[in-house]
């Protein structure tokens, strides 16, 4: 399903990533947590290609892109279709209401006739719980209410895999759960995903494998339990220690 080798990320003279290694089965659910700078951010953007690998190929459902050579813009607006991105902060157009944030892609980007996609908005807002809130503004929302807009415009697109950078760490706390149910619930349906976040217990409930970075490698990656109950590696039980 997805398959990233030998993925390198440099900023001027900063190796962020220094060969990261993963697959990922289709209608899987992977963690990532690590330390901040550990490169996971860096890693979920170089797989929606809002970064540019220095090095590596990137693979999802057969589609790959080899960084090694100069990839087209064609192919990169292409590839990245295939993945949904939810942001730490919700980016929402504040000019639209819930609903016209959750058409835009599907007709601006798709093509889509307003109609139908008005009505697979409607739905997707109201599988996130927000079937009651499609004309409001973001300003008239909460925070946890606004990221599961930013949830049901990533669906919106159909993509192949959903992508999570701390979806839940500019939420106060009460709002945490509001959007880890919905995270959840995609889980439970089959949908593959990579969230990168510090949210323990959704990891250990939700995951199918956990993988720890830092200092832009995996150190280590298991099942939940394994991770947190018998890490293998000392760097691990120190971070797990750490924030437990």
């Amino acid at each position: 399903m997805i398959s990233i080798k030998g993925l390198h990320k440099q900023f001027d003279q900063l190796e962020v990533l220094k060969g990261i290694d993963l697959e990922v089965g289709k209608g899987k659910v992977v963690v990532v947590i690590g330390p901040s700078g550990s490169g996971k951010t860096t890693m979920l953007r170089c797989l929606n290609v809002l970064e540019i690998p220095t090095k590596g190929i990137i693979s999802i459902e057969g589609n790959s892109l080899d960084f090694s050579k100069n990839v087209p813009k064609k192919s990169i607006a292409v590839f990245r279709r295939l993945t949904g991105m939810v942001f730490q902060n919700y980016n929402l157009f504040p000019h639209r209401t819930a609903l016209e944030n959750v058409m835009e892609g599907p007709v601006v980007v798709k093509g889509m006739e307003k109609s139908k996609a008005r009505e697979k908005a409607a739905a997707l807002l109201q599988k996130v719980g927000l079937g009651d809130k499609m004309d409001y503004f973001p300003s008239q929302l909460s925070g946890g209410q606004q990221q599961r807009v930013g949830i049901a415009r990533a669906l919106a697109m159909e993509p192949e895999v959903m992508l999570f950078d701390e979806p839940t760490s500019a939420l106060d706390p009460e709002l945490v759960g509001e959007v880890l149910r919905v995270m959840k619930d995609l889980a439970q349906e089959g949908m593959t995903m990579i969230v990168v976040t510090h949210e323990m217990r959704f990891a250990r409930e939700a995951a199918d494998e956990v993988i720890f970075m830092d200092g832009g490698v995996v150190v280590e990656r298991n099942k939940p339990e394994e991770i947190f109950i018998n890490p293998k590696e000392e760097r691990t039980r120190k971070f797990l220690n750490m924030i437990q």
